[in-house]
């Protein structure tokens, strides 16, 4: 597969435990695009504080883009939590909105080798951020994230919808990295900046060949959105998402390694939860009558 881009060549390096020790910046840098997020992201970085200590040090960059909240002031109030445990906590403000710009403002701030990309309202476990930087230790490109938990919604529609959909197979697939994924350096060289598109997720998992993506057992909380209404406009946005991928790096498709389920695989899945299959149908339905839209809209 061709690369769409490459970070500055910087010569033979030695391995980054090796070379870093446990400097507070030195093997993992955890960015984090936050748009009106002030109701998540003190949780988001509350339960990344709490991971187990970090191989190599780590810090955590927090980009407020286009906020009309105060995201920014709430993170900031978590550096006494960082100082404690031992991370270097940067928050940078940005008037424009956009989540790819965000990503690459962070990206020009990060100074670790190895790459975690996280939503704010997402919520590590303490083991997580530690198998990440074993698992992505090997000099060749790799890609990893945990095993994502849906937490209960109060919408008894989402409970529906997420209750199928954790069933499908691309839910069920190795590192499907929604909400979370990371690379080392090797891998982070496969792209340059990122692109001003829809779902830089897929666009990064796409990079990665199913051999090089590497599903952990350590879990994080991935919220799915509430109510029938978001959903079908969350399921427009990653459908024109991944259809944007395709016309623009369709090479990038033959890393899918995503299989599509049977109708035998979709029947069996609606004989033992019916109510979740219709609610899954009816939003699968209303995406498909509905006009597309390309704009922004969160994601969970």
């Amino acid at each position: 597969m061709g690369q769409l881009g490459r970070l500055a060549p910087s010569g033979r390096r030695q391995p980054a435990l090796a070379r870093h020790g446990r400097g507070l910046s030195g093997v993992l840098s955890v960015i984090i695009p936050a748009s009106n997020e002030s109701g998540w992201i003190a949780a988001c970085l509350t339960a990344l504080f709490r991971s187990d200590p970090v191989p190599g040090g780590a810090e955590v960059i927090v980009v407020a883009n286009g906020c009309r909240d105060n995201t920014a002031d709430r993170a900031r109030a978590c550096a006494p939590l960082a100082e404690a445990a031992g991370w270097r906590l940067t928050v940078i403000e940005r008037a424009e909105g956009g989540k790819p710009a965000a990503l690459n403002a962070g990206d020009a701030a990060a100074a670790g080798e190895m790459r975690a990309y996280l939503d704010a309202d997402v919520e590590v476990s303490p083991t997580l951020m530690a198998q990440i930087v074993m698992a992505l230790l090997p000099d060749r490109p790799l890609y990893a994230s945990g095993r994502a938990e849906i937490p209960r919604a109060a919408s008894g529609v989402t409970r529906a919808y997420a209750r199928f959909w954790q069933r499908l197979p691309f839910a069920r697939s190795e590192a499907p990295g929604y909400g979370l994924f990371a690379v080392n350096r090797a891998g982070r060289a496969r792209w340059g900046a990122f692109p001003d598109i829809i779902s830089d997720d897929t666009f990064v998992r796409l990079h990665f060949t199913p051999e090089e993506r590497i599903g952990l057992p350590a879990p994080y909380r991935w919220p799915m959105i509430e109510g029938f209404a978001a959903l079908v406009r969350v399921r427009r946005r990653q459908d024109a998402g991944v259809a944007e991928i395709a016309r623009l790096w369709p090479v990038l498709l033959r890393n899918e390694g995503k299989t599509r389920p049977t109708a035998a695989t979709l029947a069996l899945l609606a004989l033992r939860d019916p109510v979740g299959f219709a609610t899954y149908a009816a939003v699968t339905l209303a995406v498909c009558m509905g006009r597309q839209r390309a704009d922004w809209t969160r994601g969970r």
